[in-house]
């Protein structure tokens, strides 16, 4: 970095990615530092420069305590450890060690009393909530809200008939002869632990997984205009049931409010809805699959005059971008729904689903929104 980039970055102040600190001396304020950075993504603290940029400078001295300070806090007081960079800048008042914190890839980041600090705004806030605790260890692939057991749900609640149809289909041998029992055999499946239905298993298989899973459904209006209107809308319906259920009352709730196109079918057909099927099914497929469970909120699903919108509660998970997913990229936010949705929706699992739409109708959009902490797709119609 250059004496003169140095002092743009710091007229412009403090902000979450960018930290001034005049001079530091305590290890775990350090930590503290460095934890928060890596958990939201990276940054820079600027150590000679107070908090309203006036330059105090650093000497010598100075930079071979703190170069020592850095390595043992990055390596003794940030659990797991990271590895920041460290960069010496000549300045007229002194010279600014700047520290270059990457976005971490083992989050949740911890420091010595093992408490998760994050970014917020110029400064740094500790997360005590348990969902936001919840988010950050599923981010690290740490624990999976899919195979979180649901109190109340039990084997009694299995769909038998379905289930045994799954399973004859899936594993091509006969369910009823098979030596395993029931419970144990949804066990071995990562279905259910030795009391309850995990959450995969009483979303794909339960009889009615709504009535203790409520806020796990689909709510799907579609309006006259433009916008969302709470007095004035065409059809309305909360979609609930075993996931295939969702998916295909879903898909089957967008097509019957779009137009179809003749093209080149008898005037006797039905014609074509105006977006390929397909493309809806990829997309309602992925909204069930990939949104984050530990988020207590419904999927909503609009379909305007000009276009269809699908919001799923959770922003994309770990370093996953807009332009990831559009290449291709993914990531197993829900491993055990994925790895068996598979043989009961039209879906994949191997990251092709984005560009499949795409590639049959490029008119959409993606919106990552993380402050709201949603995912938003825009088909246009």
């Amino acid at each position: 970095m250059e004496t003169s980039e140095l002092i743009t970055i710091i007229s412009t102040g403090e902000d979450s990615r960018t930290q001034f600190k005049s001079n530091i001396q305590n290890v775990d304020s350090l930590a503290a530092e460095l934890v928060a950075f890596s958990n939201s993504g990276g940054g820079r603290i600027f150590i000679g420069v107070s908090d309203n940029g006036t330059i105090s400078g650093l000497n010598i001295d100075d930079i071979g305590r703190l170069n020592q300070l850095i390595s043992n806090a990055a390596s003794q007081s940030v659990h797991p450890p990271i590895n920041p960079l460290t960069e010496n800048i000549p300045h007229p008042d002194g010279i600014i060690l700047v520290i270059t914190v990457p976005a971490g890839i083992s989050i949740p980041y911890m420091d010595n009393k093992a408490a998760i600090w994050v970014k917020n705004g110029g400064d740094k806030r500790k997360v005590t909530s348990r969902e936001e605790m919840q988010r950050m260890f599923q981010g690290g692939g740490l624990v999976h809200a899919d195979e979180i057991p649901i109190q109340g749900l039990t084997v009694a609640d299995i769909d038998l008939p379905y289930f045994k149809e799954f399973f004859n289909k899936k594993y091509e041998e006969e369910f009823d002869k098979q030596p395993l029992a029931l419970p144990e055999l949804l066990k071995n499946m990562n279905l259910a632990d030795d009391y309850n239905l995990k959450l995969a298993g009483a979303l794909l298989f339960a009889k009615q997984p709504n009535f203790y899973l409520p806020s796990f459904i689909v709510k799907a209006v579609c309006y006259p205009g433009l916008t969302i209107d709470a007095e004035h809308y065409i059809d309305s319906r909360d979609i609930t049931g075993k996931m295939a259920d969702v998916f295909y009352q879903s898909l089957s709730f967008v097509i019957n409010n779009l137009k179809f196109k003749q093209d080149d079918n008898t005037i006797n057909s039905t014609g074509k809805p105006e977006i390929p099927r397909i493309v809806l099914e990829e997309l309602i497929a992925n909204a069930l699959i990939h949104r984050n469970y530990f988020i207590t909120a419904h999927i909503r699903l609009f379909v305007f005059r000009n276009r269809i919108e699908i919001i799923t509660p959770g922003n994309l998970p770990n370093n996953l971008t807009i332009d990831n997913i559009k290449s291709g990229n993914s990531n197993m936010r829900n491993p055990v729904l994925a790895s068996f949705a598979a043989s009961l929706l039209p879906y994949r699992g191997i990251g092709s689903g984005i560009i499949r739409a795409l590639k049959e109708y490029p008119n959409i959009d993606f919106i990552d929104d993380r402050d709201a902490n949603m995912f938003k797709v825009i088909i246009y119609r």
